[in-house]
């Protein structure tokens, strides 16, 4: 490994390189599908990329670039102006007259523009001048103007399954050249698949962690082995995705709704343990389940709004935990 590779984290050195090395989003990038057959045919098309993080929106667009020999302008709107997406479209018509070469435009979080800086480089994606793909975790519906979108496609990246982590983990392991190949890991099956779950859909997530577990497994001796105690230690501080006020805000609050109303208080706890461990006001769920009994329940079981309204009362009262267990207690009543 190269001296340079050897001091960037472990998610940006195995950073797939093709098509072949990236794992997951197979119904956007299946062989018989109209991206995939772009990409690997290097035609260009600007594009959103919506999807949570560590799912691969930016590796995609660097592979894009490279089956497409473009040049890639990388912008992240959170630090970036309308000053710096005139000076990139300079260069990328400086490239287009004198080299004949294509330019992509990758804007970070493009949902972080504003009306006016969105359109700045409208007339240069319609002109040909560059071909825009942005990156973001909100929908573009709402992030979004209407021009912009009318110009680009979206795609929607979901959250990788836990098979495609335990590829993930597989290929960081066997590759010596940017992985870790060369320490050799014992690593069993079954705590590859609880580092997986963990990971919850994120890939630069579970490669974080692999590389810490790793750190903290390494001896004197050629082989590293991560043991269970190791991988509870690296697991012990692990946030589960949670956005407020977000998509996944939404997802998981209906998540809970259908629970309840499905009777099913496996997933009725599930569900509101990750919300509560992704920082969930328990206020905010408390009023959700007043509504789940009135709303979801009402007259099929009438003490369900006395023990909702109770749950509430006991989280303003006493606060957490014992105001979380008393939530609990009514979603699962």
């Amino acid at each position: 490994m190269s001296k340079d590779l050897r001091f960037m984290p472990l998610a940006a050195r195995l950073r797939p390189h093709t098509l072949a090395e990236y794992f997951g989003q197979e119904a956007i990038l299946g062989h018989d599908k109209p991206l995939y057959k772009a990409i690997t045919q290097g035609q260009l098309h600007s594009m959103i990329l919506w999807g949570p993080p560590g799912t691969g929106k930016t590796t995609l667009a660097k592979l894009i670039a490279n089956y497409a020999k473009a040049r890639m302008e990388t912008l992240s709107a959170v630090l970036a102006g309308v000053k710096e997406i005139r000076a990139a479209v300079e260069r990328a018509q400086a490239a287009r007259d004198s080299n004949q070469q294509a330019t992509i435009l990758f804007i970070d979080e493009i949902h972080r523009f504003n009306k006016a800086q969105q359109d700045a480089f409208l007339p240069h994606v319609e002109e040909g001048t560059l071909t825009l793909i942005g990156a973001t975790t909100e929908n573009p519906s709402f992030a979004l103007n209407n021009a912009l979108l009318s110009r680009a496609r979206v795609y929607v990246l979901k959250r990788l399954q836990p098979k495609d982590i335990l590829k993930i983990i597989e290929h960081a392991m066997t590759n010596s050249e940017r992985g870790i190949g060369q320490y050799h890991v014992e690593f069993s099956l079954e705590l590859q698949q609880q580092l997986a779950l963990a990971a919850d859909g994120d890939a630069r997530q579970a490669l974080n962690l692999l590389e810490l577990a790793v750190e903290l497994a390494q001896t004197e001796e050629s082989k590293v082995v991560i043991s269970a105690d190791i991988l509870k230690e690296v697991l012990q501080d692990g946030v589960r995705r949670f956005d407020k006020g977000g998509d996944l805000f939404h997802e998981q609050i209906s998540a809970l709704h259908k629970a309840v109303r499905g009777s099913a208080p496996d997933a009725a706890l599930y569900w509101l343990a990750r919300m509560l461990d992704g920082g969930c006001d328990p206020l905010y769920i408390a009023r959700r389940v007043v509504r789940m009994a009135s709303e979801d329940i009402g007259n099929a079981d009438p003490r369900a709004l006395q023990i909702a309204l109770n749950a509430w009362e006991t989280q303003e009262r006493l606060g957490s935990p014992e105001g979380e267990l008393a939530i609990a207690q009514a979603v699962v009543d």
